[in-house]
């Protein structure tokens, strides 16, 4: 059966990336003779709906189970709606979580383990530009600054 796994390399000893829909690439292991294939996550870059995309992606691969470290709520809603199930709170290698998975160590959760847009940068999320205050007080133009995400 086909299991696809979150990953920060192309390879089986590779790290699992802690980000699903936002993850470096896809694994998608044949469990039975541990045959895989490696996939750059085109859904990364996206402003928006990435876990949707890449929960879309992996259910065209035919996965069973998404094996990952964090999954959104949009990204669980449609990979259980393709019948995938989702395991999350993965660490290790590809090849260790695989292993566990096929000694029957790990379980699938039908909840996200973190809210929507997780992985959209460090500690805030969007708006880290500096704002250009337009004020036209006593003739000059006023520079405020944006707060950003902090």
């Amino acid at each position: 059966m086909k299991v696809a796994v979150s990953s920060t390399g192309k390879n089986l000893d590779s790290a699992i990336d802690p980000r699903f829909g936002r993850c470096s690439w896809f694994l998608i292991i044949e469990t039975e003779d541990m045959s895989f294939e490696a996939f750059s996550n085109k859904s990364a870059a996206l402003g928006g709906g990435a876990g949707i995309q890449s929960a879309q992606f992996i259910a065209s691969k035919g996965a069973v189970a998404v094996i990952t470290g964090n999954c959104g709520p949009n990204a669980v809603s449609a990979l259980s709606a393709a019948g995938v199930k989702v395991i999350i709170g993965q660490t290790g290698t590809v090849r260790e979580a695989i292993e566990r998975y096929k000694r029957g160590e790990l379980h699938s959760i039908p909840r996200a383990n973190v809210g929507a847009h997780y992985g959209m940068g460090g500690g805030g999320g969007m708006g880290r530009g500096m704002g250009m205050g337009r004020g036209m007080g006593g003739g000059a133009m006023g520079r405020g600054r944006g707060m950003g995400g902090r």
